[in-house]
């Protein structure tokens, strides 16, 4: 952005979410940010906030959620024409703002942008890479995948991303059905080991541990249960890491919108 236009504020909350807002008086302020961002290609309400003063005096705001940010960095690289210009400036400026605010602020703000330029550039189809998984080495290729929707006993919306995957030699789809859980609404997915395969669930569950990590860069959480059951576990780290890739991408970033709790203020 140029010199002279709206001064973000750029914080670190509590709970380590960064936070981006524009707090004028000036209601006819607030429209111009806003329609600035309709014009970038952002929607009101599942990329950014907007409040308007009540009474003379008061503030209001224009609050950029994360999901604005990290598109806005998408748009800056894929957008077209003056939307892609538009966002350029904008993630440019939010950067310079948060070094500004200090080295936290700036590698959260940075993460954010990082995450959204890289969504949709790669593929599933063909994907090949060697990763250990507790002191293990395996090659894995994966075939294809993809993402559907379904819904819960709970009658809450779920996403099942599915990857056909050959790991070592063995070929197998999996399936990692993502939920919201807990009081603070955390996107989890979770996956059952099968002893169909060669050996046993042990084994499956390292192979399928393997195909996430190669796919994410993250290992997640291998549970033994009681019943025998043996779970392998996504967070949300997990979730940013499939969006990288084109068959998955939309797919998510829909469902992280469908099942979100609305906030009014900050970049969570």
């Amino acid at each position: 952005m140029k010199e002279g236009l709206p001064k973000y504020l750029v914080w670190l909350a509590r709970s380590g979410s960064l936070e981006v807002k524009y707090q004028p008086t000036d209601p006819d302020s607030i429209e111009e940010e806003a329609q600035r961002f309709r014009e970038m290609g952002l929607e009101e309400g599942r990329h950014f906030s907007v409040k308007k003063p009540e009474k003379d005096g008061e503030e209001g705001y224009v609050s950029i959620l994360r999901e604005g940010l990290a598109y806005a960095a998408w748009l800056s690289v894929h957008g077209s024409g003056r939307q892609r210009e538009l966002a350029a400036e904008f993630v440019e400026y939010i950067l310079r703002r948060a070094w500004e605010a200090g080295k936290e602020v700036y590698e959260k703000a940075k993460e954010i942008i990082e995450e959204g330029k890289a969504r949709g550039s790669l593929t599933l189809k063909g994907f090949e890479k060697e990763v250990e998984v507790d002191g293990r080495r395996h090659v894995v290729k994966v075939i294809d995948g993809g993402a559907e929707f379904d819904v819960g006993r709970s009658c809450k919306k779920l996403l099942r991303i599915k990857i056909t995957a050959e790991v070592d030699g063995v070929r197998r789809e999996y399936t990692i059905t993502y939920g919201r859980y807990g009081r603070n609404n955390a996107a989890k997915g979770f996956a059952y080991a099968s002893a169909d395969g060669p050996n046993d669930k042990e084994a499956d569950a390292e192979r399928l541990a393997a195909v996430i990590k190669a796919l994410t860069g993250v290992k997640p959480r291998i549970r033994h249960m009681k019943d025998g059951r043996i779970v392998v576990e996504c967070g949300r780290e997990h979730l940013e890491g499939f969006a990288s890739y084109a068959q998955l991408a939309e797919a998510i970033e829909k469902w992280l919108e469908e099942t979100s709790r609305r906030h009014d203020t900050g970049v969570y």
